[in-house]
């Protein structure tokens, strides 16, 4: 039997303290210390993501003022009560130590923090062992490989953040093994998987984790204490469910083959809905993770329930989905969708945001997490990313910021679409010598021969107005006519994407022209 690996106390999450020393910490420390932290600094996003769900749900546990936890649905269910009981823990400062102590060392949890306890592995499933072995009964692991995200499994796996293959595979430290056993839990992928065998049945396949391809963003405050109060969501009327609200670690194994509990609030919402099971294989020491088990865990219909961090969208068929993550996509493009109120109509913000502190709002900023996949296999990049102490531009407290800073988004992206195909026009009339390149002639564009000139000017814009939207958050620079610096930000981007072109070179500089003038027209009176 290996030594274990106690979650609670050995040093596994990389935080940034206000000394502004790096350190790892147990989850005691973390929240005995919260106060002491500025941030977190897991260099996974997507397991960071899914830890700040794991962190909060706890902190729903043993945030208390007086008698009273924010996990408390008595008061919950009254929401002045449960926003002012929120008040008085932030009030506080920081976590009692004593509360952190009798919850980490309750009897009942006994092990069950501990990532290789053989009973009760942390978020794991020991049933594995026997449930996941080939047609002769042998032992069918996953491979440590498979547990560890950007790193290629297969015989002909890409090779995206180092060599590593299924031939010689290198065991992952315990600590860094955590990181990704959550971020598996929260973003794997569907489809294809280790069978699991518990009838007759052998079944290899399996859905696509609660978060995959989204992007979760967060109320940051100036340290964790209050980034974790800020966290905790709100009851939601449809969470309430009938059950007790447990987490993983606190409850029984469900059966895999029942339906699903019901959703309850704050637990099941942040913590139960995985459609992974998983289980690591330890070092005789403890100390790494040389294999690992990865397969479903149920095929039951997945609970509906509204995730506290994500931004709705309305999809075309009317229904609303979380705003997907995009690795070329900067965070500021979706700052007016947190600022402004949910309407319910075409965009939803997290309900995080909703209610927060107006006190603390000057101080508070945005963290988001991303993992830009497809709804399957494959993984593209993942991302993390932090405003500005932007919050105190909430509606709710700045309504004209609020109203400035959607104008602006509105601004640059009406000005990247028409930079866009501004692009594709030039690169239509310079390479294509039956285009008349007159300004009064449509251009008929080929969507399978784009050119090159709009992906080069898009990577350009971007970035440009990026810093024209900060400079246009400014009191002196603030306007009613956007459209301006972003409009002068696409036409360099263009020219450097079209590049320097000789006198000779007509149809380069007709095209160009002809671009330059489809932007311009934004700036008329008529535009649009």
């Amino acid at each position: 039997m290996s030594a274990g690996f106690d979650l609670r106390d050995e040093p596994w999450i990389p935080v940034r303290l206000l000394t502004g020393e790096s350190v790892r910490l147990g989850l005691r420390q973390v929240f005995r210390q919260a106060h002491e932290i500025e941030d977190l600094e897991l260099p996974v996003p997507p397991a960071a993501a899914g830890l700040m769900r794991i962190l909060a749900a706890i902190t729903a546990r043993i945030a208390a003022a007086g008698d009273d936890c924010l996990d408390d649905l008595d008061v919950a269910e009254n929401v002045k009560d449960w926003l002012d009981l929120r008040r008085r823990v932030l009030r506080a400062g920081r976590f009692d130590a004593d509360v952190v102590n009798r919850y980490f060392d309750k009897d009942v949890l006994s092990g069950r923090f501990d990532l290789f306890d053989p009973e009760r592995p942390f978020l794991q499933d020991p049933r594995l062992r026997t449930e996941c072995v080939d047609p002769k009964g042998a032992p069918n692991p996953s491979g440590v490989n498979k547990l560890v995200m950007g790193r290629p499994t297969g015989i002909n796996g890409a090779v995206l953040f180092g060599h590593f293959t299924d031939t010689a595979p290198v065991p992952v430290p315990a600590a860094e093994a955590a990181w990704h056993l959550i971020a598996q839990l929260y973003f794997g992928p569907s489809g294809q998987c280790t069978p699991r065998r518990i009838t007759d049945d052998r079944t290899g396949s399996g859905d696509a984790a609660p978060l995959r391809k989204s992007v979760s963003y967060f109320p940051w405050g100036p340290d964790l204490f209050t980034s974790l109060i800020l966290a905790v969501p709100r009851l939601q009327g449809e969470e309430l469910g009938e059950t007790e609200d447990l987490y993983p670690w606190e409850g029984e194994l469900l059966d895999p083959l029942q339906p699903l509990p019901a959703m309850t609030w704050p637990g099941r919402t942040l913590t139960g809905r995985f459609r992974h099971a998983v289980l690591l294989v330890p070092s005789s020491d403890g100390r790494q993770v040389t294999d690992a088990y990865i397969t479903w865990s149920t095929h039951a219909p997945a609970s509906m329930v509204r995730d506290p961090y994500q931004i709705l969208d309305r999809r075309k068929d009317g229904n609303f989905q979380p705003r997907e993550a995009d690795g070329a996509r900067a965070l500021w493009r979706d700052l007016d969708a947190l600022l402004l109120k949910d309407d319910r109509q075409e965009i939803q913000r997290p309900p995080a945001f909703d209610a927060l502190p107006r006190t603390l709002l000057p101080t508070l900023r945005v963290r988001a997490y991303g993992f830009d996949q497809d709804g399957k296999q494959k993984d593209n990049v993942w991302f993390a990313s932090t405003t500005p102490r932007v919050l105190t531009w909430l509606e709710e407290n700045d309504e004209e910021m609020a109203h400035h800073i959607k104008r602006c988004h509105a601004s640059a992206e009406e000005v990247g679409d028409r930079l866009d195909f501004a692009a594709k026009v030039a690169w239509k009339i310079a390479t294509d010598s039956s285009v008349d390149p007159s300004p009064k002639t449509k251009v008929k564009l080929d969507a399978r021969k784009p050119g090159p000139w709009a992906s080069g000017a898009l990577t350009l814009f971007w970035p440009k107005a990026e810093t024209e939207f900060w400079r246009l958050t400014k009191p002196e620079r603030r306007t009613d006519r956007p459209l301006k610096p972003f409009t002068h930000a696409a036409l360099s981007a263009l020219d450097e994407a079209i590049g320097p072109s000789s006198r000779a070179d007509i149809r380069v500089a007709r095209a160009r022209h002809r671009a330059r003038s489809m932007l311009l027209a934004l700036l008329s009176p008529n535009a649009g």
